[in-house]
C-alpha cells in the first residue's frame, strides 16, 4: 500500500522527515518497507531556465528549422536550432540547458546535449509543454509570461509538487488503516506516547446541503445481510473532464493514473478515507430504481475491462428495474459508468459483506481497490459521511448541484465491541507493568473509549472500524504496539525447563529418514493438501462421500482436501518431465483427509517416486533404470534404519499398480509399493514408468518404537558362504526359499540372498533357476566344513520336500 506524506499532512500537521515517520510508523505494526520520492515533473526541470530569444533567423539548409540566439542569463548568448513555428524574437521560453535530462511520457530519460542541426551548432533546447512535462501540447514551444525574468530556474515558476510516498506493508488485519486518513490516526496515537499532541484534522462536510431535489432515484436493498448498508445521492450538471493538478498529483503519487474528474474524485475518497464508492451515469439507470440484490445464475454481464462474465447466484448486484449494473464491492459494468457524455450522476456509498465480496472476487478473478477493503472489512459508521466527502469534491471540479436528499439504508446497525481489559492480563502478557495512565492514554489515542474504571481493569467500547480487536488480548496488542516493543525490557536471567522427549517422536524419525533418501539422491517435495475432486475417478478404492470439501474454495480444482499423496507427487513428476528432468527420485511426508461418515480421520504417510535413470550420465559408467528393485532396496533400507527387519511380504491390493507389493507386520500395513499403472500416467501426460511406494508412517512409528536396538561386538569369527542353483517350478517364490532356510536353521544363518534368476533355453517348461547365496556365522568359534555341510544337506532336504527342488 502506498502512502503520500504529503497527503498525511493534510490530517495531522507534522515537520518529522519522513525517515523518522517511517520508523515510528513501522514500531506502530504499520511495516514501511520502502521510501520513494515522487515530483509532479519527473526531474523537477533542473536545468531548465527562462531565456529571451533575441534573434531568430531561417536555417540555411532546412525549411522548417529556425536559428536563433537565447539570452539564458549567461555572459553571453546562446545558439539554439529549433524547429517549433512559434518561435519568434522576443519571447521569453523555457530553456533545457547542456547537460539537462528530460524525461519522455513513458518515463524514459534523455539528456541534452551539444549538437550540430544541419550544419549549425545548437546549445539546448526551447521547450514546449509535454518536452517539460507540464502539459500535453506539442503545437509548438511554450510562451512565457513577458514580464518573467531571464535565467531564472523554471522549478520556480511552475507548482511542481515534490512529495516522499511510504511502501507499507499492511497486513490483512489492519483494515482500518488502508487508507491516508486511517494512518496518519495512527501515527497521532505514535507521536502522543511520545509527548507530541497533535490535532487530527479531518474534512469537513458542513457545506453539504441539496441544491434540489429534481433526481431521485429509489433505491431497493433486496438482501441486508450482503449489504448491511447503502447510501446515494444524485449530482446533476456535472462536467466530465480531466481533474485539477493537486488531484492528479495525489492518485499519482500513489501509482494511480488519474482518468477524469467524476472517477478521481471517487478514488481521492477511497485513499484518503477508506470507502469505496461508485458513480454511476444516472440517465442509463432505467425508471430511476436502484436493486441492490442477486441475481439468477449464468446471467451474462460486461464488466469495465470490456470481459463478459458469467454471474454466481450468490453475486450481490446493483441493479436498475431492467438488468445489473456492477458487480456490488467489486467493479462496475461497462453501460453504466461515466464518459465524457455524463451530466448527471448516481453516486454510491455502501458497507457490503465482507465474506461476499471475497468470495465475489475470487470467483472472477478480480483484485480491485475497492475489493481490497470491502473483503477485509472498512468502517460502516462513515459511509454517508464518505458519500457527502466525494459528492462536495465532485462539485468542486466538475461542477453541478446536489439533486437529491441522500438514501440511507441503515436497517441492522454494526454495533461497536464490548471488551474487559485486566491490568494483571495485561502485566503477564505483556512481561512488564505499565502503568495505567499510561494504558488509557494509549487506548484514548486509539479512540478506544473507557466505559469505566476499577481497580482491576477497565470496560472498553471498540469502535466497529477495529473489526480486528475484539478480544482482550488484541487490546493488550494494541496497547504494545503503541507503547513500543523496544521498550520491553528483556531479563537478564533465562530460566530453561529440559523435557524428556522420545527418540520415536515423529518429527524425529522423519529427519532420520528424509537426510537418508537425501543422501541416496532423493530430493523432498511438498505439495498442497488441497486438490481436485476428479481425481477420485483414477482410483476405485478412492469414495466421493469420503471427500472432505472446503467451505470457501479457491477454485474447484483446490477444493477437497486429498485422500492419496499419489496424484499430487504426480503432478509434481510431470512438471518435471515438462521441464525436460526426467530423471527424477522424489519424496514427501505428508497426510491424507477423510471423511468417514461425518468423523474427519487424517492419515500421516510417507511416499517415494522414481522414474527415469538412477544415476546420472557418465562415461565411466552405463545409465541405469530406476526399476522395481531398486526402489525395493531403497524401502528396505528405509525400514532397516528404523529397526524394522522382520515384515511380511503380500501382494498390494492398492489399484494405483500394475503390479505392487505390501510389506506389513501383523495386521499393520508397513508400506506398498510398486508400477503405477499406465493409464493414470497418462491422465499427467507423463510417458514413462513410474515407480511409486507409499510408507503408512503412522503403523511405522508404532513398529518402530516396539523395536528395542541391541549393540553388540563386531564377530571376531569369519563368516562362510555356500551357494545352491535350484531349479523350481514358476510359481515357487524367493520369499518361499528365504522362509524354508530360515526354519531349518535359525542360530548359524545370518542372511540368504538370491544374486541370479535364469529362465529359457534348457529348461524344462513351466520351471525356472535360482541362484541363491546362504551366509553362516558363529559368534563364537570358526565354523568347519562338516558343520555347513550338515546344514545344507537339511536345506537341500527342505528345498526338495516343500518346494520340489532339484539341484543344477
Amino acid at each position: 500500500m502506498k502512502i503520500s506524506y504529503n497527503w498525511i499532512k493534510q490530517f495531522i500537521k507534522t515537520d518529522w522527515p519522513a525517515e523518522q515517520t517511517s520508523e515510528l510508523l513501522t514500531d506502530l505494526g504499520l511495516e514501511v518497507e520502502g521510501l520513494t520520492a515522487y515530483q509532479s515533473v519527473k526531474g523537477g526541470l533542473q536545468g531548465v531556465v527562462v531565456g529571451e530569444v533575441l534573434t531568430c533567423e531561417q536555417h540555411s539548409n532546412a525549411d522548417k528549422l529556425k536559428v536563433t540566439t537565447v539570452n539564458i542569463g549567461a555572459e553571453t548568448p546562446v545558439q539554439i536550432v529549433c524547429g517549433a513555428p512559434n518561435v519568434a524574437a522576443g519571447q521569453k521560453v523555457p530553456v533545457a540547458t547542456i547537460g539537462t535530462t528530460l524525461y519522455t511520457e513513458d518515463g524514459e530519460a534523455w539528456t541534452i546535449k551539444k549538437g550540430k542541426i544541419r550544419g549549425e551548432e545548437s546549445f539546448g533546447m526551447i521547450c514546449a509543454e509535454d518536452e517539460l512535462g507540464l502539459g500535453k501540447s506539442h503545437d509548438g514551444i511554450m510562451v512565457l509570461a513577458e514580464d518573467t525574468v531571464v535565467g531564472t530556474p523554471c522549478a520556480e515558476l511552475f507548482n511542481i509538487e515534490n512529495d516522499e510516498v511510504f511502501e507499507i506493508g499492511l497486513t490483512p488485519n489492519r483494515a482500518d488503516a488502508m487508507s491516508h486518513f486511517g494512518t496518519a490516526r495512527d501515527l497521532k496515537a505514535g507521536l502522543l506516547h511520545k509527548d507530541i499532541n497533535l490535532e487530527l484534522i479531518t474534512p469537513s462536510v458542513s457545506a453539504f446541503h441539496v441544491d434540489s431535489r429534481s433526481l431521485k432515484i429509489d433505491i431497493e436493498v433486496a438482501n441486508n445481510e450482503l449489504a448491511p448498508r447503502y447510501c446515494g445521492v444524485t449530482i446533476s450538471g456535472v462536467k466530465v473532464g480531466d481533474s485539477p493538478a493537486w488531484i492528479q498529483n495525489r492518485l499519482k503519487a500513489i501509482g494511480l493514473s488519474p482518468i477524469n474528474n467524476i472517477v478521481d474524485a471517487t478514488n481521492y475518497v477511497l485513499h484518503e478515507l477508506g470507502q469505496p464508492l461508485h458513480a454511476f451515469d444516472a440517465d442509463k439507470i432505467s425508471d430511476n430504481k436502484i436493486e441492490v440484490k442477486t441475481v439468477e445464475k449464468g446471467t451474462k454481464f460486461t464488466t469495465l475491462d470490456g470481459v463478459e462474465r458469467e454471474l454466481h447466484e450468490d453475486d450481490l448486484m446493483i441493479c436498475d428495474s431492467e438488468k445489473p449494473l456492477c458487480i456490488a464491492g467489486v467493479f462496475g459494468g461497462i453501460d453504466s459508468g461515466v464518459t465524457q457524455n455524463t451530466r448527471n450522476i448516481f453516486l454510491e456509498s455502501a458497507y457490503f459483506n465482507p465474506v461476499s465480496v471475497r468470495k465475489t472476487a475470487k470467483r472472477h478473478a478480480l483484485n480491485t481497490d475497492a475489493s481490497f477493503r470491502f473483503e477485509r472489512g472498512i468502517d460502516p459508521n462513515i459511509t454517508e459521511y464518505a458519500l457527502k466527502r466525494a459528492a462536495l469534491l465532485i462539485k468542486e471540479v466538475a461542477g453541478g448541484e446536489i439533486t437529491s436528499d441522500i438514501s440511507d439504508f441503515y436497517s441492522n446497525k454494526i454495533e461497536d465491541f464490548q471488551v474487559h481489559l485486566s491490568f494483571d492480563k495485561v502485566t503477564k502478557l505483556i512481561g512488564q507493568e505499565i502503568p495505567k495512565e499510561t494504558i488509557k492514554s494509549i487506548l484514548w489515542s486509539l479512540e478506544i473509549k473507557v466505559n469505566n474504571v476499577t481497580e482491576t481493569g477497565l470496560g472498553l467500547t471498540i469502535p466497529a472500524y477495529r473489526n480486528d480487536v475484539q478480544r482482550e488480548a488484541d487490546v493488550i496488542e494494541e496497547i504494545l504496539r503503541v507503547y513500543g516493543y523496544n521498550n520491553i525490557h528483556t531479563t537478564t536471567k533465562l530460566n530453561a525447563s529440559i523435557s524428556n522427549s522420545s527418540k520415536f517422536e515423529d518429527h524425529k524419525l522423519q529427519n532420520v529418514i528424509g537426510n537418508q533418501l537425501a543422501s541416496q539422491g532423493f530430493y523432498e517435495i511438498m505439495a498442497n493438501s488441497l486438490t481436485t475432486p476428479s481425481y477420485i475417478t483414477l482410483s476405485e478404492q478412492l469414495k466421493e462421500e469420503h471427500n472432505v470439501t472446503i467451505l470457501n474454495p479457491l477454485s474447484n480444482d483446490l477444493s477437497v482436501m486429498r485422500q492419496s499423496l499419489l496424484f499430487s507427487g504426480l503432478e509434481a513428476v510431470s512438471y518435471n518431465i515438462n521441464r525436460r528432468r526426467s530423471d527424477l527420485k522424489l519424496f514427501e511426508f505428508g497426510k491424507t483427509y477423510h471423511d468417514y461418515n461425518g468423523t474427519r480421520e487424517e492419515y500421516k504417510h510417507l511416499t517415494l517416486f522414481v522414474t527415469g535413470n538412477k544415476t546420472q550420465e557418465s562415461w565411466v559408467s552405463k545409465q541405469q533404470k530406476g526399476d522395481f528393485f531398486y526402489l525395493k532396496g531403497t524401502i528396505e533400507t528405509a525400514l532397516e534404519r528404523l529397526g524394522i527387519s522382520r515384515y511380511k511380504t503380500t501382494s498390494s491390493k492398492n489399484d494405483a499398480f500394475i503390479e505392487g507389493v505390501q510389506y506389513s507386520q501383523g495386521k499393520m500395513a508397513l508400506v506398498d509399493f510398486g508400477i503405477v499403472k499406465s493409464k493414470t500416467l497418462k491422465h499427467f501426460d507423463i510417458s514413462q514408468d513410474v515407480l511409486f511406494a507409499d510408507f503408512n508412517w503412522d503403523n511405522i512409528i508404532e513398529v518402530a518404537k516396539r523395536n528395542k536396538i541391541k549393540f553388540t561386538d563386531i564377530p571376531k569369527y569369519p563368516e562362510v558362504r555356500r551357494d545352491f542353483a535350484l531349479l523350481l517350478d514358476d510359481k515357487v517364490t524367493f520369499d518361499d526359499i528365504y522362509t524354508i532356510a530360515k526354519q531349518t536353521e535359525k542360530q548359524l544363518l545370518k542372511n540368504v540372498n538370491l544374486f541370479d534368476v535364469y529362465q529359457g533355453k534348457n529348461l524344462p517348461s513351466g520351471k525356472k533357476s535360482y541362484a541363491v547365496s546362504f551366509m553362516f556365522q558363529d559368534e563364537r568359534k570358526t565354523l568347519t566344513d562338516k558343520v555347513v555341510d550338515k546344514i545344507m544337506n537339511k536345506l537341500q532336504s527342505n528345498f526338495e520336500n516343500k518346494l520340489g527342488a532339484e539341484l543344477r
